[in-house]
C-alpha cells in the first residue's frame, strides 16, 4: 500500500509552524523572564495606551490589546486562509479522510470544557470554560518534527486537520460566548463587507488588493460592534478563494510572456506579471505573504505579550491549590488525552473514517496527548474570560503548566509508545513485507 502524498503546499505550512513553535517558545521564556525581574515594568509597559486617530474616528488600545485585538487577526487570517485551502483543493475534501480528526476535534473541545466546568461549577471563574479547548498548532507541528521520519505524514496531518477544526470551534466560542455589549449598526455594516467579499469571491477576482481593503474595513467594523475583531481575520481567510485557476489564464501568461520576450517594453513586463499572479490564487499568494509574518513575527510577539506572569511564592501557592490552575491543567492534559482518543477512535473502530499509512494507535495516543498543548488561543481566551488579575495570573499558569505537562507526556508516548500498538486502519498482511537481511535507512 503506499504511503499517503502530502503536498508542497502542506508541508511548507508545517515548515512555518515548525520554524515559529522556537520563536514562540523562546518569547514565551523571555516574558517569564521579563515579568519575574523586580523593576523592570512587564505589565507597564504592555498598559501603555496608545491612540490611532483618523479624522473623527479614533481606535484606543494598550500594545498588549493591539497585539491581541489587532496583530493576532493576521493569525486568524491564516488559519482562515489554511482552511479554505484545505476544504477547496486539500486534504479535507474527502469525508472519510476529515471525518477522524473532527470527530477527535470534538472529543478535544467538549471534554476539556466539561473537566474544567467540573473543577469551578458555581463560582465567577467558570466563564473561563473556554480557556482549555484549543491546541496551539504551532507547538504541536514544532515538537513532532523533532522525531523526523519516526513520524508518519499522516499522523501530522491528522493532527493538523485536527488542530483546523479545533481552531474553527475555538473562533465560534470566541463570537458566541465571549462577547458583550453588541452594537447592531457597526454588525449590520459588518454584514454587509462580508456580503462585498462574497460577491469578489464569486466573480472571481483575483487581485488581492480589493479583499485586503474590504477586510480592513471589515475589521473596523467588527471591533464597533463589539465582537472580538479577530473575528474579521478569520472571515477574510474563509472568503478568499483557494480554488483552481482557471487554464485560460495560463494561456494568458503564454500569450503575454511571449509578448515581453519577443518585444520587451514596461507595459508587456506589467502585464506578464500580472498574468503571472493571475496563474495562482488569490489564498496562495496571500498566505505566501503572510504565514512567515504570523508565524515568526505575530505568535512570538503575543507569547511576550501575554506569558509573562510573575512567579513568586505567593502566586505559586495560591496556584496549586486554585481550581481554575488545576482545572485547566487536567482538562488540558487528560481531557484532550481522553476525548480525542476516544471519539477517533470511535470514528476507526466503526469504519466511519480511516488513517491511512503508518499511522498506529500508540501515535493516535501520543498525538492526543500532545494535543493538550493550548498556548496561544489558550492565553487568548484567558485575556477575554477574565478581568481579574488574580484569576488571569492563576489560569496564565496553569495554561504554561499544562502546556508544558501535555509537550513532555505526549513526546514520551510517541517515542516508547508509537510504533508499539496495531496499525489504525491497515492491516499489517497488508503492508509489503521488509527485505532480509541487514537494514538501513536510505537516508
Amino acid at each position: 500500500m503506499p504511503l499517503p502524498y502530502v503536498s508542497p503546499a502542506l508541508r511548507s505550512f508545517l515548515a512555518n509552524e515548525a520554524g515559529g513553535a522556537l520563536l514562540l517558545l523562546s518569547a514565551a521564556v523571555a516574558a517569564l523572564v521579563w515579568a519575574n525581574i523586580p523593576g523592570a515594568g512587564y505589565e507597564a509597559f504592555w498598559n501603555t495606551p496608545t491612540l490611532v486617530r483618523i479624522g473623527n474616528v479614533s481606535v484606543g488600545l494598550d500594545l498588549r490589546h493591539w497585539v491581541n485585538d489587532a496583530a493576532m487577526s493576521v493569525f486568524f487570517l491564516v488559519v482562515g486562509l489554511e482552511i479554505t485551502r484545505e476544504v477547496s483543493v486539500g486534504e479535507l475534501q474527502s469525508f472519510r479522510s476529515v471525518v477522524v480528526p473532527a470527530l477527535g476535534a470534538i472529543g478535544g473541545l467538549t471534554l476539556p470544557a466539561l473537566i474544567y466546568t467540573l473543577f469551578n461549577h458555581g463560582s465567577p471563574a467558570a466563564i473561563g470554560w473556554g480557556i482549555p479547548i484549543s491546541t496551539d498548532t504551532a507547538f504541536l507541528v514544532g515538537i513532532l518534527a523533532l522525531f523526523g521520519p519516526r513520524c508518519p505524514d499522516q499522523l501530522r496531518l491528522f493532527l493538523l486537520t485536527l488542530a483546523i477544526v479545533d481552531d474553527i470551534g475555538a473562533i465560534l466560542v470566541m463570537a458566541v460566548f465571549y462577547t458583550d455589549n453588541v452594537q447592531p449598526v457597526a454588525l449590520l455594516v459588518a454584514a454587509g463587507l462580508i456580503v462585498v467579499l462574497a460577491v469578489l469571491r464569486w466573480a472571481g477576482v483575483w487581485q488581492l488588493a480589493p479583499y485586503l481593503l474590504v477586510g480592513i474595513a471589515l475589521w473596523g467594523a467588527v471591533y464597533m460592534s463589539g465582537v472580538h475583531p479577530t473575528l474579521a481575520g478569520v472571515l477574510v481567510g474563509l472568503l478568499i478563494p483557494a480554488a483552481r485557476v482557471d487554464p485560460e489564464q495560463r494561456d494568458r501568461l503564454r500569450f503575454y510572456g511571449r509578448a515581453a520576450v519577443e518585444h520587451a517594453d514596461p507595459a508587456k513586463a506589467r502585464l506578464a506579471v500580472s498574468a503571472a499572479r493571475a496563474t495562482v490564487s488569490a489564498n496562495d499568494r496571500l498566505q505566501l505573504a503572510l504565514h512567515p509574518v504570523s508565524a515568526s513575527f505575530v505568535i512570538p510577539v503575543f507569547g511576550l505579550a501575554n506569558a509573562g506572569v510573575a512567579l513568586d511564592a505567593s502566586t505559586l501557592k495560591t496556584a496549586m491549590t486554585s481550581s481554575v490552575t488545576i482545572g485547566i491543567v487536567v482538562a488540558l492534559v487528560v481531557g484532550n488525552a481522553v476525548g480525542i482518543s476516544l471519539l477517533a477512535g470511535l470514528a476507526l473502530r466503526t469504519g466511519l473514517g480511516s488513517l491511512p499509512g503508518r499511522v498506529r494507535y500508540g501515535h493516535l495516543v501520543g498525538g492526543a496527548v500532545l494535543a493538550g498543548i493550548g498556548f496561544t488561543i489558550a492565553l487568548f481566551i484567558t485575556d477575554l474570560a477574565f478581568t481579574d488579575d488574580a484569576l488571569r495570573r492563576q489560569a496564565t499558569v496553569g495554561v504554561l503548566a499544562g502546556s508544558v505537562i501535555a509537550a513532555v507526556l505526549g513526546s514520551l508516548l510517541l517515542r516508547y509508545l508509537g510504533e508499539r500498538l496495531p496499525l489504525c486502519s491497515v492491516d499489517e498482511d497488508e503492508l509489503p513485507a521488509l527485505p532480509s537481511g541487514p537494514w538501513r535507512d536510505p537516508t
